[in-house]
């Protein structure tokens, strides 16, 4: 068992979702450690491309209330040009008619509109949304946890009993199928390639007529380029062919990427699930539980929405 005091949380899982959760709880004066398996650098979290955007995440109407709350945190993040790594850019989600935004994004991101056929040649909508620079934003939350007092742990937990805190916060991710267990949670694989950016400082994500998507998000280490959603693939190794097939269909829409060099390959498993799990529960001991897990591919879009609700629940 460890040694925390007997007033301490312990926060399960160091990608986004934890240590923003974490970091929440902190800042209200609790005591607080994260137990992560990997470096925060090294987590799921770490790969994402990341654009603000609810991307296949259920439930559809508390997804959209937690994205608007970590969408007025990104927008403050932006303004003060605090090395969060978090930036307010243009671009195009294609694919998309302005219906399908109006009714819950309408007044809430200026200059929401239709793109116009020089932006994009099919049905998009264009935006100013957060994107987040993940190796710089995953560090800036961590500092600021320890800041506020909290302390970050490398180890492999292989049960919530192994926390000697009246109160744990699972935000494992997809590790909580087997810790939980819970059999819904599932991975959906994404590869992104990282290319030398040949000037583009737009966002792009846009889906062909097979169905395949290409998104492009300009980040300050290079051209992040996606995407694949497989489910059910559990491997990490890169794949050249999709690599191939990734920097094809994006220069499809964006003919310079053609010969851009390529910098880097990442693979993530999204910790994907039929509906996020934000809820009490209890360990058998009767000490607290409180889930926050499933946020699929859409886990920074929602971080800052699902920490508030967690920290409620903590408090009762």
């Amino acid at each position: 068992m460890a040694s925390e005091s007997s007033d301490e949380i312990v926060v399960v899982g160091g990608g986004v979702v934890g240590l923003t959760t974490a970091l929440v709880l902190a800042e209200r004066g609790a005591s607080v450690r994260v137990w992560t398996r990997d470096a925060v650098e090294a987590t799921t979290s770490a790969v994402a491309g990341a654009l603000w955007w609810p991307y296949r995440i259920e439930p559809v109407a508390a997804a959209r209330a937690w994205a608007l709350r970590s969408l007025e945190v990104y927008e403050d993040l932006a303004a003060r040009a605090a090395p969060a790594g978090v930036r307010m850019v243009e671009g195009v989600l294609g694919e998309t008619g302005l219906d399908e935004t109006d009714g819950w994004l309408a007044g809430r991101v200026p200059g929401l509109r239709a793109s116009t056929t020089d932006e994009y040649a099919g049905t998009g909508v264009r935006a100013r949304l957060p994107l987040i620079d993940m190796p710089a934003h995953l560090p800036w939350l961590r500092e600021r946890f320890v800041a506020a007092g909290g302390v970050v742990e490398t180890r492999t937990v292989s049960s919530f009993a192994e926390a000697d805190a009246p109160v744990v916060v699972n935000c494992a991710g997809l590790a909580a199928r087997e810790l939980v267990p819970d059999p819904y949670v599932r991975p959906v694989r994404g590869q992104l390639v990282v290319v030398e950016n040949p000037g583009i400082d737009t966002w792009l994500v846009t889906t062909d007529a097979a169905g395949e998507h290409a998104y492009l998000f300009p980040q300050p280490g290079g051209l992040v380029l996606g995407g694949t959603s497989e489910e059910d693939a559990w491997s990490l190794e890169p794949d050249p062919a999709t690599a191939e097939a990734i920097i094809r269909r994006c220069a499809a829409v964006r003919p310079e990427i053609a010969g851009a060099r390529v910098l880097e390959h990442r693979v993530g498993l999204r910790p994907t699930r039929p509906s996020v799990r934000l809820e009490r529960d209890a360990l058998p001991d009767g000490r607290l539980l409180v889930h926050n897990y499933g946020h699929g591919g859409a886990g920074v879009t929602v971080a800052w929405g699902c920490a508030e609700e967690a920290a409620r629940l903590v408090s009762g």
